[in-house]
This record gives C-alpha cells, sequence and structure tokens, in this order.
C-alpha cells in the first residue's frame, strides 16, 4: 500500500518560527547533521524515474506546540507564524523549483497541545492538501457513530485529489472524532472534480466493511475483525457549489440490500415501500388465518374450528411533533420521546435509551445519543444501532402551523378493530391507550411542574381531546366522526400527504390511509 501521508517530528528546534533552522542544517557535513525538512522532502519524492525524483510534494503543514503559537498570537497578531509559512515556501521553491512544475507551493501552520516545546511535527504526501485563501471548499464530510449527532472533519476542495481520514496521526491526514477502530485503518476520500461524485475506498482493503446506506444518505464502515462497532461518513456538497451531472450521480454505488431478517412471528411483515422510500421500514400487517383444510390435516386430530383472525385494525404509524410555541399558556418547555435500542418508544423512564428526540418551546428539534446533542431538522434518518430507523419528514404545509415534523416509527403497535363496532379516540378512553405511548407525564417539561406541589401533566393534553373522535371500520374503510368541537383532525394518504382537514360530518379514510390527532399519526390497515 503506498504512503498517503509522510508524518514526520523534529526535536531540539531552538526557535519553532526560525523557518531556516527547520528547513536545512548550517554547513555541509552530510554525516553530523541530522534530517530537517528540506531532507525530509528530497528522500521522499512525490515521483520518481529510478532513483531519479521527477517530482516533488509541494504541500506542507506544519504543527508547533500550541504555546508558541498563542505566544505570538498575543504578541504579534500572528506574524511570526504568517512569515513561517512564507518563509518556507519561498525556500522550498528555490531549492525544488525544478521538480514543481506548475504547482503552487502552500504551507499552513497550526498549534498543537500534544507537541513538547522544541518540537515540530511535518506532515506532506499524497493526501495533504493546503487550500489558498481565496479557495471555497467543494465537499464538507462529517462522521457519526449514531446517525443522530454528526461532528465535522474536514473540508474537501474542488482541487484537492485525496484525503486519509482516520484515528491515528501517524496514520491519516484528518482525524474522525470518535474513530471506534483500532489498528492502522484509515478511510480514503477521492476527489474526481466539481461534476462528480466522490469515491470513498477503505485502506487497508480487507480491515474493514463499507458500504453506502441510501436511507441515511451515508456510508457505512464496519470492522472485519468483528465487533458491532460502526462508523457512519457523510458527505454534503457545500452551498453554492456546481451539481454533478446525471452521469455522475449513476456512478454512486447502490445500496446494499438489508441482510434477510431472524425468523419473526407471522403477524410481522416487510410492508411494500412507497415511493422515494427506501429505509426498509419494518410494519405490523395482519398474518394470513390458515385455511380450514391445513387445520384439518394437522396430524392427531379429527376435527377443527376455523375462526378468521383480525384482518382490521388501526396501528400507530408515525407521531406528529408539536410546535410547543402554540401553548406557552400551557407552560410546556419541552416533549421529550425517548427510543430504546430496538427503536421501541421507552415507556419507562430508566429504560436504556438509543437515542431521545426532543421538541423545544423554541420549535426546534435535537437529537440527544451518547455522543452529545445536535439539533436536526426534516428530513433526516435516525438509526443509532444500525438494526432499525427512524425517519424525519417534513410536514405537509397545511399542518405546519401545529406540527414542526413527522417521525415515521420503526416499531409499530396496533389496535384490532372488531367490524361493526363503534370505539371512541383520545385521551380519557383507556382502550386507545396503547396507541398513545406519550401519555407519560414524565416525558413532559413544563413551568408549573417545576413549581411546589404542581402535579405533572401528559403531553396528550397538548391538541388531544379528552373524547377526539370515534371509528368504526366499514366494509368501505375507516368511518370517523369528531367528538369534541375544538379537536383538529387530519386526513394523510399512503406516503403521509396531505388529503383534507376532517370536520364534524362523518369522514371515510380507504385502508392504507392516515388520521391525525395530537401527537398521534394512526394508519387504517386492513
Amino acid at each position: 500500500m503506498p504512503i498517503y501521508v509522510q508524518h514526520e517530528t523534529l526535536d531540539r528546534i531552538p526557535d519553532v518560527f526560525n523557518a531556516e533552522a527547520i528547513w536545512q542544517s548550517p554547513g555541509f557535513s552530510l554525516f553530523s547533521r541530522r534530517p530537517l525538512l528540506r531532507d525530509l522532502l528530497e528522500r521522499s519524492p512525490r515521483e520518481q524515474r529510478g532513483h531519479a525524483a521527477t517530482r516533488c510534494f509541494s504541500h506542507v503543514t506544519l504543527r508547533l506546540p500550541q504555546e508558541d503559537v498563542d505566544d505570538d498570537y498575543h504578541l504579534t497578531r500572528g506574524n511570526r507564524v504568517r512569515e513561517l509559512a512564507e518563509t518556507l515556501a519561498a525556500l522550498h521553491q528555490k531549492d525544488f523549483g525544478d521538480l514543481l512544475g506548475s504547482d503552487q507551493v502552500r504551507y499552513g501552520v497550526t498549534g498543537a497541545e500534544d507537541l513538547a516545546p522544541g518540537e515540530i511535527q511535518i506532515c506532506f504526501g499524497h493526501a495533504v492538501y493546503v487550500p489558498s485563501p481565496e479557495e471555497k471548499a467543494l465537499f464538507n464530510v462529517s462522521v457519526s457513530r449514531d446517525s443522530a449527532v454528526w461532528k465535522p472533519v474536514c473540508a474537501v476542495y474542488p482541487n484537492q485529489r485525496l484525503a486519509l481520514i482516520g484515528g491515528q496521526e501517524a496514520v491519516a491526514s484528518v482525524l474522525a472524532p470518535g474513530w471506534p477502530f483500532a489498528g492502522d485503518g484509515a478511510i480514503l476520500l477521492v476527489n474526481d472534480g466539481p461534476d462528480s461524485e466522490p469515491v470513498v475506498q477503505v485502506r487497508p482493503k480487507e480491515a474493514f466493511d463499507c458500504s453506502f446506506d441510501a436511507s441515511l444518505g451515508a456510508y457505512a464502515i464496519r470492522s472485519r475483525m468483528g465487533g458491532s462497532e460502526r462508523l457512519l461518513l457523510k458527505i454534503t456538497r457545500a452551498a453554492g457549489t456546481p451539481t454533478p451531472s446525471a452521469a455522475a450521480r449513476s456512478a454512486r454505488p447502490a445500496p446494499v440490500p438489508p441482510a434477510p431478517a431472524e425468523s419473526r412471528p407471522a403477524v410481522w411483515q416487510r410492508r411494500a415501500a412507497a415511493a422515494g422510500d427506501d429505509t426498509g421500514e419494518v410494519t405490523a400487517v395482519p398474518a394470513a388465518a390458515p385455511s380450514p383444510a391445513a387445520l384439518l390435516a394437522r396430524p392427531g386430530e379429527s376435527d377443527a374450528t376455523f375462526a378468521p383472525g383480525a384482518l382490521q385494525r388501526l396501528t400507530l404509524a408515525a407521531l406528529a411533533l408539536p410546535r410547543l410555541s402554540r401553548y406557552r399558556d400551557t407552560g410546556a418547555i419541552s416533549l421529550e420521546i425517548p427510543f430504546t435500542p430496538t427503536l421501541a418508544i421507552a415507556r419507562n423512564p430508566a429504560a436504556d435509551r438509543a437515542i431521545t428526540l426532543v421538541a423545544t418551546d423554541a420549535d426546534e428539534l435535537i437529537a440527544i445519543t451518547d455522543a452529545g446533542r445536535q439539533r436536526v431538522t426534516a428530513p433526516a434518518n435516525f438509526s443509532p444501532t444500525g438494526a432499525r430507523t427512524l425517519r424525519l419528514q417534513p410536514v405537509p404545509a397545511e399542518m405546519a402551523e401545529r406540527y414542526c415534523a413527522l417521525l415515521t416509527l420503526a416499531e409499530a403497535c396496533s389496535l384490532p378493530l372488531a367490524a361493526g363496532a363503534r370505539t371512541d379516540f383520545g385521551r380519557s378512553i383507556a382502550p386507545s391507550a396503547v396507541l398513545r405511548p406519550l401519555d407519560a407525564p414524565w416525558m413532559l417539561t413544563t413551568t408549573q411542574a417545576a413549581a411546589a406541589g404542581a402535579a405533572p401533566s401528559s403531553p396528550d393534553r397538548i391538541g388531544l381531546s379528552r373524547n377526539a373522535f370515534s371509528f368504526e371500520a366499514t366494509a368501505d374503510g375507516l368511518q370517523l366522526i369528531r367528538q369534541s368541537p375544538t379537536q383538529a383532525l387530519y386526513h394523510l394518504n399512503e406516503q403521509l400527504q396531505f388529503v383534507a382537514a376532517i370536520a364534524d360530518q362523518a369522514f371515510t379514510i380507504p385502508p392504507g390511509h392516515h388520521v391525525v390527532a395530537g401527537h398521534y399519526v394512526l394508519r387504517f390497515d386492513a
């Protein structure tokens, strides 16, 4: 494997801002001098023919002791750092001008806390790039361990060919926060220009599996040495940069299909993906009831009774996340929705959490994981464990006054429906509690709750009436009748797109469509 980045440390430098002392030792005694920057560049050419160098590296970064850099900023406003970079570039041009061609010589100088006084770390190579002051980024690279909290890694510039991202300075040109893998492995990003999608590879190839997860819009990297650790790497095009051509877009790796799921109860089946939905969401749908003939064919049974299963049910498919600013008079500060490692809504405050989504009274959404907290906006997908995905999508414009986003759930809960029986839904209706997982006072933080003796309040009081609507499964669909004149009800189609607002008269939604009441987006399955 080629060496993409050369890392060298110079020590015993009396003045770390003395360019001549860093570039070359005085005198001509080859046996007494230690290798300095000029010698390092000469011994590691960019290209060579036989033993003769034909091209040298032109971009070099220097890391100086942070205390020296801070002192220079305090005393000279950074003049010595700038003079060091300019003088080294001039020496570089003077001694290696015939090996540069049209390449520009650029030096970057930064501070580092891990260097002792008199130490300088030199970095150059194929994956080292120093942007010019006026150069704008083409891509921005970020990483995440849980798909919720993303941490910036680096920018990639139009003329930058390579970036090597890893967890150790001795290997990579850029460090990835939270790098979960041991060893010398790294991620190699190859930039073919503004009209192409970047290529992501791993080095060495036998160390990692790397695939593009279309549902997250990121590359998932896992070690082949075993273990459950993964790193997600996302590349986003900087604002104002040209978009790639259609041919370039088609070159992006196709998403790897998910591995076959382990055997599950028959009621769990994979739902047909909606247009543009490639999240692989697993949704509960009724299992086909066994035929009488199959029951009679069982060995040792001479008689059997066949009873058809409940083919109609109401399923909690998503949550409508509220704009708490509309409810300031209630004192609501934040609504906390925690999810367990299986991405079920945690109904116990002490349950293990993989991710928590918080809606604030500033109408912001915040994702909280072990990696920290970060503001999120729709559209976004979260897969903290890599097994299932929560999908955050924009709310239809007709509902945007009340809600800030829709959150499609990874684990659905359902209420079987008996044909011809009318049932009520609301915060005072006990049978509907299975469809109301947010009916837990500890999920809602209010100003009143902080007052002495104040009783906690259920989040369902925000936007959901005590008796919101009644419903009945019919041959034509789910017939709804609004029970409270103040209850807002909305009809959404299979793709959670707005169809209509539901008024006081009876209203029927077809199978596969949704009704929104309070925080809950309920799908009629038949």
